[in-house]
């Protein structure tokens, strides 16, 4: 499996995909997911990965998307939302299935640094791209669009860590 079978999901964040706006209540699962998939990955990269660079970054994705999904937890619980699956959520969910699939079956090493670190960047620019242009727009409520404004600074922050890191790992 190659990293354009694994991008299949991110494509399902693009605003082009969307029939019509999605719900608050989507907005908040797919928030939830999105950090979810970047946990898991994280955490099997601390535990697989041979590079300083990398396992601290890793170490750092588990822990700031822990943050922003607690932060959304305790928001749609105050909000009474109950967040609700879509077609996007699912497909996040699956993509991060298969990309942990395809990251276990990879030496540990460079093989799994480079590849790795390459979803990473794919997957943070996807997530950014969503949020500017589908999630932040579309949520309605205010303070859900607040948290969202508020967490994006992370999410670049992050794509920059990662594209220099892949830089250092020679693309």
């Amino acid at each position: 499996m190659n990293i354009r079978m694994l991008m299949v999901p991110l494509l399902l964040l693009s605003p082009a995909v969307w029939a019509q706006a999605p719900s608050d209540a989507q907005i908040a699962q797919i928030v939830v997911t999105a950090n979810q998939v970047d946990i898991d990955a994280g955490k099997l990269a601390q535990t697989k990965s041979s590079n300083a660079d990398v396992k601290a970054f890793a170490k750092q994705m588990v822990t700031d998307h822990a943050a922003v999904n607690k932060q959304a937890t305790a928001l749609v619980k105050k909000l009474k939302v109950k967040p609700e699956a879509s077609e996007t959520s699912r497909s996040l969910a699956q993509g991060g299935k298969d990309n942990l699939a395809k990251l276990k079956g990879l030496n540990k090493g460079a093989e799994f640094d480079k590849a790795y670190i390459e979803h990473e960047v794919a997957y943070h620019q996807a997530v950014i791209d969503a949020m500017d242009k589908t999630l932040i727009p579309d949520a309605k409520n205010a303070e859900l669009k607040d948290l969202l404004v508020k967490v994006r600074p992370a999410f670049v922050s992050h794509l920059d860590h990662a594209k220099m890191i892949q830089d250092k790992l020679g693309k």
